[in-house]
């Protein structure tokens, strides 16, 4: 598009056409939405729009976050918006904007990047790579088997943002969990949940909260209820939130939840497939679904590896790497992607070197299939039969051999 100006979002100029291509897009339905984007505005670290006859017509925001990298914290670049207008589609705009946007998080510190993605395919233009499969459980709250008895919890409300947000931040995370630092964009969330409510339990020094659940309500009489996340550091803390579910069973029908990580869910639930048959096709009915909504790329090889601590036999190779991105960046941009070769070392001490060595097998990869197979979302071998991701036998198998890592999960939709 010609006449399209790529620039920072200024809010006095650009607040009313940020809202009008929300609007546009069914992300915002009331007042309450328009709040909650202002909310998660004032907490991007980057906001980008483009301008189309003088008018903003595409928004790209990114947040700062952090990633836990087997028991590192990783600066993270949350992609926490790329929206563009009904007149403005198919210009090329949000993939332009976002390479600007990761290039001005990469400059700023981040080494990867995260995303929420539509669908498969758009973003792999700009180098993600699809991530773990998330299971979601709808069930009806009655049939769970906590263990143990709840007591009576508090009542949460979105006045109580920063402390939902605190425990948000300090909640259990294993391999792959996502922090998203700014509050706004827990505020954010909050007020966009219909009927949001919340609950949870102040055990800690001076009233602070120690777990909790936000949820909302399609039907606030019988169901469903959607738990949009939940918070908690112990087993007991975990499970005294679902035995206050199991207290709604009386008269709530139905309980929609993300599996959290390192946890069968199933485990807890008493005689699942025969709930599933029953309800089959009704307005409450029992059933897994599972969807790999999340993409990720690395933006910093790098820093990446330095932080890489692996259990095993190092692996040393040449890789060649593949990005995308490059094509949708200005010619004078100081950052370029990743593309390129490096002498890449797996193992106690990981690295990534500029250039290659004589005598090392070779690794050709995509930016999304590396950073996936380095987060551990599959195995090289896998890989290399779906993706774009190839090496000798040999290879793919030590790499097999030494990512051997937990499943990743964000634990963080945005």
């Amino acid at each position: 598009m010609a006449d399209a100006t790529l620039r920072p979002y200024d809010p006095d100029r650009d607040r009313e056409a940020a809202i009008r291509i929300w609007r546009e897009v069914g992300w915002i339905e009331s007042e309450t939405h328009e709040k909650a984007l202002d909310s998660l505005l004032g907490g991007c670290a980057v906001r980008r729009v483009g301008e189309v006859n003088g008018t903003a017509e595409c928004l790209v925001n990114t947040t700062r976050g952090s990633l836990r990298y087997v028991d590192e914290e990783l600066a993270l670049s949350c992609v926490t918006g790329v929206t563009t207008s009904r007149t403005a589609r198919r210009a090329g705009l949000a993939k332009r904007l976002l390479a600007q946007a990761l290039a001005e998080d990469a400059a700023n510190g981040a080494v990867a990047s995260e995303l929420g993605a539509f669908d498969q395919g758009f973003y792999d233009q700009l180098g993600f790579g699809t991530g773990t499969l998330e299971p979601f459980y709808s069930l009806d709250p009655q049939s769970l088997r906590p263990h143990g008895e709840c007591r009576v919890p508090v009542r949460l409300t979105v006045d109580d943002g920063e402390d939902i947000h605190g425990c948000r931040l300090a909640r259990r995370r294993g391999h792959g969990a996502v922090n998203v630092l700014a509050l706004g964009s827990t505020q954010a969330e909050l007020l966009y949940a219909e009927n949001g409510f919340g609950f949870g339990f102040r055990n800690g020094a001076d009233g602070r909260l120690t777990h909790h659940a936000w949820l909302s309500a399609k039907d606030v009489e019988s169901g469903p209820y959607s738990v949009w996340w939940m918070a908690f550091r112990t087993s007991e803390q975990f499970h005294e939130l679902l035995a206050v579910m199991r207290s709604w069973g009386d008269q709530v029908h139905l309980v929609r939840l993300a599996q959290p990580p390192g946890i069968q869910l199933q485990d807890l639930i008493e005689r699942p497939m025969r709930s599933r048959r029953q309800t089959e096709e009704g307005k409450h009915e029992v059933r897994v679904t599972a969807a790999a909504y999340w993409q990720i790329r690395i933006l910093d090889l790098v820093r990446c590896l330095e932080d890489t601590h692996l259990e095993g036999v190092e692996v040393r190779f040449n890789l060649t790497l593949e990005d995308p991105i490059a094509a949708y960046l200005e010619s004078d941009a100081s950052w370029r992607g990743l593309g390129g070769e490096y002498v890449v070392t797996l193992g106690p001490s990981s690295s990534a070197v500029a250039g290659s060595r004589i005598g090392l097998p070779y690794l050709r990869a995509t930016v999304g299939a590396f950073s996936r197979m380095w987060l551990g979302v599959l195995p090289a071998s896998a890989l290399a039969w779906t993706d774009r991701l190839s090496g000798p036998p040999e290879l793919l198998d030590a790499l097999d051999r030494i990512l051997r890592l937990p499943p990743p999960h964000p634990d963080w939709e945005f």
